[in-house]
């Protein structure tokens, strides 16, 4: 219990440093997650082994990152991105396997890869989690564009998880795991059904009452609903991140109807929780057991990372740019939808992660693949910001020309 206490602190401090030293760095905007990640391999076994991964630390990990996806599911506002946005993103993600399993199918035949389909899955990967706190901070989510991010995020979450869940175990569960897949879908399909019909007044005064005193019911329900659909999705062998994510979509539909009062506090809470704690822990985490020595190993290893890095821009920016140009005329806005859609790391964290237990994929490509997620994450919404805010600036030239025009 002790060594447990002892790299719980290390990993409290490095959670504590992390916004202190995104604030400190001038000019740039740092994602905190980036600095965390950092922090992590600081203080990991791979630099100066003063904290460790053990039993308690991974569950840890694991609970940050069911309540990222939890997040992302509760987020997601499916009347908002119905239509023409939802549309695009199915179509862009399908888009992107295509390329993705090209890429993949290169890389095979030249030696770098041992395997297609965790490399292809791995770049159709969207961290919408990870990057609806920037687009909250910068106004994004209740706009137009906001619905296109919102929606490629959406499904570039879902559908690797579900490709994950059908392709990534042995060919004779396949069909099986497609069948459980299915049980699953209906068991999701019926618990929305109920949410949104089943409101017992007496459950909802009392959770009312309670939103602010030690009895926090709202919260207490959310963890419970968290918690049963992940068992429910590891007792049908499938990734428990299945489960976080349906959680949040059911949580959203249950109180979906309640006023942005009710809803504004809870938000804030399920917030308070995640990213003050756990999920800086699995990112912290994540850098502790990032594995350096893999990534350095040799020149071709280490020219990967900058590969991979690249082909995750090919395979979720190239959908933007080909099927968003009567949607987003302005060159930016397509520029910046590409590089958020490119943005990953947890989904590519679990996939690499599960490619190495099943030694389907090489360390060093595992490390590469992980490396290109965390630059990912640092880099592509740095970019993808700033060219949002040039478009803005000449969609708002434009509506000023236009009015001086009549």
């Amino acid at each position: 219990m002790e060594g447990s206490l002892d790299n719980l602190l290390w990993i409290a401090i490095a959670i504590v440093i992390a916004p202190l030293i995104a604030n400190a760095i001038p000019r740039i905007k740092v994602p905190v997650v980036v600095v965390e990640i950092a922090l992590g391999i600081l203080i990991g076994p791979q630099v100066l082994g003063l904290a460790h991964e053990n039993a308690f630390v991974k569950g840890l990990a694991e609970l940050g990152l069911a309540f990222l996806f939890f997040l992302a599911g509760f987020e997601i506002d499916f009347a908002r991105i119905k239509g023409q946005p939802l549309r695009l993103a199915g179509f862009g993600w399908l888009l992107s396997i295509a390329i993705a399993v090209g890429c993949a199918a290169v890389l095979y035949f030249s030696g770098l890869i041992v395997q297609v389909r965790y490399v292809a899955i791995a770049l159709t990967t969207t961290a919408i989690g990870t990057l609806m706190p920037m687009l909250r901070d910068a106004n994004e989510t209740d706009t137009p564009f906001g619905s296109f991010i919102l929606a490629a995020g959406a499904v570039g979450e879902f559908g690797p998880i579900v490709l994950a869940a059908l392709l990534l175990s042995t060919e004779n569960e396949q069909l099986f795991t497609l069948l459980l897949l299915m049980v699953f879908a209906a068991f999701v399909l019926s618990s929305i059904r109920l949410a949104q019909r089943w409101k017992p007044r007496p459950i909802l005064q009392l959770a009312h009452q309670t939103m602010h005193s030690s009895a926090q019911l709202p919260m207490r329900l959310s963890v419970l609903i968290l918690i049963a659909l992940i068992s429910v999705a590891v007792s049908l062998e499938l990734e428990f991140l299945l489960g976080a994510f349906a959680a949040g979509v059911i949580v959203a539909q249950a109180v979906k109807d309640l006023s942005h009062e009710d809803i504004e506090p809870l938000r804030v809470k399920y917030e308070g929780i995640s990213f003050g704690l756990l999920v800086p822990i699995f990112f912290v985490v994540s850098g502790m057991s990032f594995d350096l020595h893999a990534l350095f190993s040799s020149m071709t290893s280490l020219l990967e990372l900058p590969l991979f890095l690249a082909l995750l821009l090919v395979v979720r920016g190239a959908p933007a740019w080909l099927l968003y140009r009567r949607t987003l005329p302005q060159a930016p806005d397509r520029t910046a939808l590409a590089f958020l859609s490119a943005t990953g790391l947890p989904l590519i964290v679990a996939i690499t992660t599960l490619g190495l237990q099943q030694q389907q994929m090489r360390p060093e490509t595992a490390a590469a693949l992980v490396g290109a997620g965390m630059l990912s994450v640092f880099i592509f919404p740095l970019v993808g910001f700033a060219q949002r805010k040039r478009g803005a600036a000449l969609e708002l030239r434009a509506a000023r020309l236009a009015e001086a025009s009549d």
